[in-house]
């Protein structure tokens, strides 16, 4: 990737982290109604702390520590979970329609991502991303490209098409609902959000902003991350 291309992340992270909730319809809408859900549920306790596995993944904080080593460059604002909890029970939409939880993942590493068309940084990131899970998605790995465009599905099929996006699986939420219990959880302030899950399903690190998913920096981390 050019260093023109470089560039192009670090000018859009301010935008996420300033502006993103204001800068179209779409984008209100989900700041709206993320903000509204995690008054009503900051009454209860986050959901991963009920879950099954919790105690678990809870003890792999030295193991999330130690990744961040691996988190330079393009991706070093990657952050390590404080404390890892259990994402197994995130509900979308597989590839077929489905409903399915990361549980069904269960065995494999996971990049979590959530996107939106309106999103200007995610669909810059996106190319990448595919890229990633060309080249180095299989049964270890997987990038989860997860759409939360509100409405029907028309939007952001054209856009993966229109921009060749042909490695990573259509993933789906139209609720918002994915969304606003990261947002509950402390983990997404904005879009695009992407999160490091291990093959039990713990949260090892997070990232709010794009990066180059593409570059040697991501590869490093996923293979230190999908390590025996």
């Amino acid at each position: 990737m050019s260093e023109k291309k470089r560039s192009m992340f670090p000018t859009l992270r301010p935008i996420l982290i300033a502006g993103v909730a204001g800068a179209l319809a779409g984008a209100v809408a989900v700041y709206a109604t993320s903000r509204m859900a995690g008054n009503k549920q900051a009454e209860t306790p986050p959901v991963a702390m009920a879950e099954d596995g919790t105690d678990m993944c809870a003890a792999k904080a030295q193991t999330a520590e130690k990744l961040s080593a691996s988190a330079t460059g393009a991706v070093a604002a990657m952050l390590p979970a404080d404390p890892p909890q259990s994402l197994a029970s995130l509900a979308f939409n597989a590839p077929d329609g489905k409903p399915m939880t990361l549980a069904d993942r269960s065995g494999k590493t996971v990049l979590l991502n959530l996107w939106a068309t309106w999103c200007a940084p995610c669909r810059e990131e996106m190319p990448a991303l595919d890229a990633l899970q060309k080249d180095a998605g299989g049964e270890a790995f997987e990038v989860i490209a997860v759409n939360v465009d509100t409405g029907d599905d028309s939007k952001p099929k054209r856009f993966l098409s229109e921009t060749n996006i042909q490695s990573l699986g259509y993933y789906r939420d139209n609720t918002l609902a994915l969304f606003n219990e990261l947002k509950t959880r402390g983990l997404a302030l904005g879009l695009p959000v992407t999160l490091l899950v291990d093959a039990e399903g713990c949260l090892l690190a997070h990232m709010n902003g794009p990066a180059d998913w593409a570059g040697s920096d991501a590869r490093t981390l996923i293979s230190a991350a999908t390590a025996p």
